[in-house]
């Protein structure tokens, strides 16, 4: 759908009048999965879909919300802008993401409408729900002239799902909607938030996303698990290492006292979190060093420790990281998100794409009976104004 017919669809909803239309990409993790959470180090890259934003203010004291990927709207008075709506309800996105702003006391006296479309595949795992998150953040801060930087906007849309979806989910997903670039992965330190925008020099090499079809749910539960028994390792740590989350320890030391952790699921959750970190570390060196090889080493063995110490990837996205390995010419190939069905990152040579779309998409759906979805990733930018 372009501009011209998103404006007209949100004509057709709310009436002639002006219109301010913003974009916020989705995004797909290169390597530095649940790390984020763990204070530790991630490297995604924004992609070229996302959510789109269109908003205007009015002079009523009420926030419309309309999509036109989902049927349901909601219209909420100014007073009920920091109530969360009815679990699994699209709007609590947006809604979470404005509630942040009136908590903070930006000045919110008068209302708006706002109409939202993505075409990131809903449950690919490619973090459809902050692309909403920071579409609305930066809608809502440029017509309401509040200024806030874009860091803090991330942070508002991180707090959202939180406070409304239930998702104790880092700052990753936010971090690279709001602050991606062309061309470039963001290397980012998640406790500090200090980031290096590294150029992504892959030539002769695409990025391939094949989506499973299998929907991923951060919502459901095991997300949350994964977090509480991260923190349980750290308790466990604590007595014999200064150390306040995963991110503390080095792979050298956790190896050392990695026995120390009595219960064996919560230490092999520790140990894929720890090795983890080194690995996102080495592989920005060697992309920056051009020896993609390497890297992609790394991305298998990322997906390895997911699938066998942190337990998040299931037979969906094993079996189509498998059947990528096997085709000539792929890199390395490893889930990308949070896990539980989703979509799989791969680097494949240019040679061998439409091999991979043709045998992987012809395999997979023999396994598993679910027919997948390929695009060559295009590296795009963060979440910014349109028209």
């Amino acid at each position: 759908m372009n501009i011209e017919q998103l404006k007209q669809e949100f004509v057709n909803i709310y009436g002639e009048g002006e219109i301010s239309g913003f974009f916020s990409p989705g995004r797909v993790n290169l390597i530095g999965e649940h790390t984020d959470y763990n204070g530790g180090y991630v490297f995604p890259c924004a992609l070229s879909f996302g959510t789109y934003c269109l908003i205007r203010k009015t002079n009523k004291p009420v926030f419309r919300f309309a999509s036109i990927n989902v049927k349901n709207r909601e219209e909420l008075s100014l007073d009920e802008l920091t109530t969360p709506l009815k679990k699994g309800n699209w709007a609590n996105y947006p809604l979470g993401t404005i509630a942040q702003f009136v908590k903070q006391g930006f000045d919110i006296s008068t209302g708006a409408d706002l109409m939202f479309y993505g075409n990131v595949p809903n449950g690919a795992g490619l973090s459809s729900s902050a692309s909403l998150e920071i579409a609305t953040a930066v809608a809502v801060n440029d017509v309401y002239g509040f200024g806030v930087e874009k860091v803090e906007l991330v942070k508002m849309g991180q707090k959202a799902e939180h406070e409304f979806a239930g998702v104790n989910c880092g700052i990753m997903d936010q971090f690279a909607s709001g602050m991606g670039a062309a061309d470039s992965a963001i290397f980012l330190n998640c406790d500090t938030l200090e980031y290096e925008l590294v150029p992504v020099k892959l030539d002769g090499v695409k990025i391939v996303i094949s989506n499973t079809n299998s929907p991923h749910s951060l919502g459901s539960g095991e997300y949350n698990e994964r977090v509480a028994q991260c923190q349980a390792a750290v308790d466990a740590l604590k007595p014999y290492t200064k150390i306040n989350q995963l991110a503390d320890i080095s792979w050298d030391e956790f190896k050392k006292l990695e026995d120390k952790i009595e219960d064996e699921t919560v230490r092999r959750r520790a140990r894929h979190v720890v090795s983890e970190i080194e690995r996102t570390v080495e592989a920005v060196d060697a992309l920056k060093a051009g020896r993609l090889e390497y890297f992609g080493e790394l991305m298998n063995a990322s997906h390895d420790s997911l699938r066998d110490d942190y337990e998040v990837t299931g037979k969906e996205l094993d079996a189509m990281v498998e059947e990528a390995r096997e085709i000539e010419g792929v890199i390395g190939s490893r889930m990308t998100g949070g896990g539980f069905g989703g979509s799989t990152v791969s680097l494949v040579k240019d040679e061998a794409v439409d091999t991979f779309i043709e045998n992987v998409g012809k395999n997979y759906q023999a396994r598993t009976g679910l027919k997948p979805e390929f695009y060559v990733a295009e590296i795009g930018k963060g979440g910014h104004k349109v028209f």
